[in-house]
């Protein structure tokens, strides 16, 4: 390829929301977009509500923060102000951030000040309210802010971490005591994971309660052996840290990359009357992780759910948390990585547990008894169960489901005396349930292309009633009424179907030759093509006279086990060949000019534009913006890319061949790269180290970098910046 044809400059801007420098035009196109983006195209969601026990009434916080108000579940009425801040008794604070109600419904547990950690945890600075006393006091005087606290089921204790160790407050008798005293910053984590168990493995606490609180289990993670990783904080004008404004900081976390060391990870318990703690073994050496623990309704028996490091098979094991005997109660094995809800999304029922499994070519559940027994499949057909929602007195089983087909989802349910399969809700949107304790009421969200979100509190009966409007979205709706929308379409890709949505420009003339956009995320299991409300930077480029089509790849989700494990081992190579393809059909529509496309993502989707726009054969892409890309899997975490892709010694060539790294030279069109340079996700290396393989052979780039962001590159106005960026970048490369 002759990049002397591609007028690009390699161009260091470094993003200051105060800064006058930027010109008029492209100020204009960041106050443009706007509205289209976070957080100006958010939509209004329903009050956050904690059930009581009962699920008969609930908790909401409210006034800004100052008050708790208990209100009637059916009737919506205020039964209570449960809490006041400017009428608590022994302690007052200004306001509240977020709330916990204990098991027993006697207390609740409220926070202030929250300092975010990594994407789910965090820590604050917490109380507990008692409710008849109206009695408000620190969670702990010893340690000012705490971490993932968690309520005995009595409301008589509280266990929560502070410098890497777990303390015990007894509220009865005022105390607080150690659990552990080895835990030690980047050595030693004890009942909340590592970086790696939060951001792949969906959790921010490793602690379980008895039922008979007699005993606290937990996970502890022995990280001294994971190689540390360092990053340099840089001063920002949206969070000005003044201290490094003249000399950057340096933030140092562990991140085991592939093929690296993982944390050693080992379930202890806690005998709460003789301050006693025994270590659990097992015995299998194949285990790496252990994702979850668990109490059933029993005492004597701690689940515990493991994983090989290959993530092909899991383990789940019944302990006796006092004597620390052991007993394998289920394995689930596949020839590719087994699916994340197996393992993160196991319920726990009174009698059974319930597991997801795709053991049939689809996703579907089954219980099991405590001592292992298959009770039996509970779902069945050719589609998934998207979510479980749990089992009413009567034995009836909710769930989430593609039974309508991939772009939609449908809230049903299976009666336990006939087995008759009863759909809740409309089978043509989105739509999704949370169910209060109990499982009379619960709320609904819908959702659809041409609809916003709309949420109703229903009352589960025989006939389904509306209780009344949570939150709905007519002023989004009117807001943009004149916007183009979505419309699906399939297209072909080595004789399989891929789902896909075109939005055509304003005005759309059939007659005209349009540019085209196309976008996509294409990560293992993810979806972008579905039947539900979006209103994004696409919808702005149709305004402003592009096409913008997204197609869900070969590997994405909402479709069979086949389609999505055919990129095992190999990721990028299916993803790009569906996306080339796509852009070829594109370019033979007759409304686009097919010497005007261009392609972009975020995160895997900038993985992939990475791929697409380095396909050596014929490349349709006449521009490409990648933003947060990994460039080499080998770069990122050790759970991520080992699920898909192995080990590298394990898969050397599959890792040589997925990595864009190595495609450099095959790069065919204009690049531009946007990251956050406190992204401890996909770290800006993965950007930096691609931009130097370009310039050791002599190619250009354009580069945008965030000071002090993250992956999510938000706050401050940023993700008009980075929208605005790159529909300037589209604008001189396509038009």
């Amino acid at each position: 390829m002759n990049f002397k044809s591609i007028i690009s400059v390699i161009s260091f801007s470094l993003l200051s929301l105060g800064a006058t420098t930027v010109s008029a035009r492209k100020a204009d196109i960041v106050r443009d977009i706007e509205p289209y983006v976070y957080p100006q195209n958010a939509v209004n969601h329903a009050p956050a509500m904690q059930f009581a026990p009962d699920g008969m009434t609930y908790y909401a916080l409210t006034d800004g923060g100052k008050k708790i108000i208990q209100y009637d579940t059916a009737s919506g009425n205020q039964v209570a102000v449960t809490l006041d801040v400017e009428k608590t008794r022994e302690t007052k604070i200004p306001s509240i951030q977020g709330f916990t109600i204990s098991e027993d419904g006697s207390r609740l547990m409220v926070y202030r000040n929250r300092e975010m950690i990594y994407r789910r945890s965090f820590t604050a600075e917490y109380y507990l309210f008692e409710i008849k006393r109206n009695i408000l006091l620190p969670l702990s005087p010893e340690h000012p802010r705490q971490q993932a606290p968690v309520i005995s089921p009595d409301g008589k204790m509280v266990a929560f971490v502070a410098d890497n160790n777990i303390y015990l407050r007894k509220l009865v008798f005022n105390t607080e005591v150690a659990v552990t005293t080895d835990g030690k910053k980047n050595e030693i984590i004890n009942g909340v994971p590592d970086w790696t168990y939060e951001e792949e493995f969906s959790t921010n606490c490793s602690m379980a309660w008895s039922p008979d609180c007699s005993t606290l289990c937990f996970i502890k993670y022995n990280e001294s052996k994971v190689p540390l990783y360092n990053m340099e904080e840089y001063f920002s004008y949206c969070r000005p840290v003044q201290e490094h404004e003249l000399y950057p900081g340096m933030m140092q976390y562990k991140y085991p990359v592939a093929g690296d060391v993982n944390s050693t990870v080992s379930v202890h318990s806690y005998d709460i009357d003789t301050r006693k703690l025994k270590k659990v073994t097992f015995e299998d050496k194949n285990i790496e992780y252990i994702p979850r623990i668990a109490y059933r309704p029993a005492s004597d028996q701690l689940i515990v759910t493991t994983l090989n490091r290959e993530q092909t098979r899991m383990e789940v094991f019944s302990v006796n948390p006092k004597s620390t005997v052991v007993k394998s109660i289920l394995v689930e094995q596949d020839k590719a990585w087994l699916p994340c809800p197996a393992y993160e999304d196991m319920v726990i029922e009174k009698d059974n547990f319930v597991v997801y499994s795709s053991r049939s070519g689809y996703a579907h559940l089954y219980s099991y008894s405590y001592a292992g027994a298959l009770i039996g499949q509970l779902t069945s057909g050719e589609y998934n169960i998207t979510e479980y929602y749990g089992k009413d007195a009567a034995g009836n089983i909710y769930y989430q489901s593609t039974s309508a087909g991939p772009l939609n989802r449908v809230v049903s349910m299976k009666e336990a005396k006939t087995g008759k399969i009863v759909d809740l809700t409309p089978t043509d949107a989105t739509y999704s349930a949370s169910f209060a304790p109990g499982m009379k009421f619960y709320t609904l969200k819908s959702s659809s292309v041409q609809q916003a979100p709309v949420v109703t509190l229903m009352l589960n009966e025989k006939k389904q009633k509306e209780l009344r409007v949570l939150a709905e979205n007519r002023s989004v709706m009117d807001k943009y009424r004149s916007v183009p929308k979505r419309e699906f379409t399939t297209f072909e890709s080595d004789g399989v179907t891929l789902n896909a949505y075109i939005i055509k420009p304003a005005d759309f003339n059939p007659s005209k030759k349009y540019p085209v956009i196309m976008t996509q995320y294409s990560g293992p299991g993810s979806q972008q093509v579905l039947n539900a409300w979006s209103m994004d930077w696409q919808n702005f480029a149709a305004m402003n006279g592009y096409v913008v089509v997204c197609a869900d790849a070969r590997g994405t989700g909402g479709r069979d086990r086949a389609f999505e494990t055919i990129v095992y081992k190999n990721l990028g190579h299916y993803e790009t060949i569906d996306h080339v393809n796509v852009a070829r059909q594109v370019a033979r529509l007759p409304y686009v000019d097919g010497s005007r496309i261009g392609i972009t993502g975020w995160s895997y989707g900038g993985y992939e534009t990475l791929m697409a726009a380095s396909y050596p054969d014929n490349n349709p892409f006449a521009a490409a913006v990648s933003i947060a890309p990994v460039t080499d899997w080998r770069f990122y975490d050790t759970v991520y890319a080992e699920r898909y892709m192995l080990t590298p010694e394990m898969n050397s060539d599959g890792y040589k061949e997925s990595a864009p790294i190595n495609h450099t030279a095959s790069l065919h069109c204009p690049l531009l790269m946007m990251f956050g340079t406190m992204d401890d996700n996909v770290h800006p290396a993965n950007t930096l180290n691609y931009v130097s393989k370009l310039q050791m052979e002599g190619q250009f780039c354009d580069m945008f970098v965030f000071p002090a962001m993250n992956h999510s590159i938000n706050g401050c106005g940023a993700r008009a910046v980075v929208y605005g960026k790159m529909m300037d970048y589209f604008n001189k490369n396509l038009k």
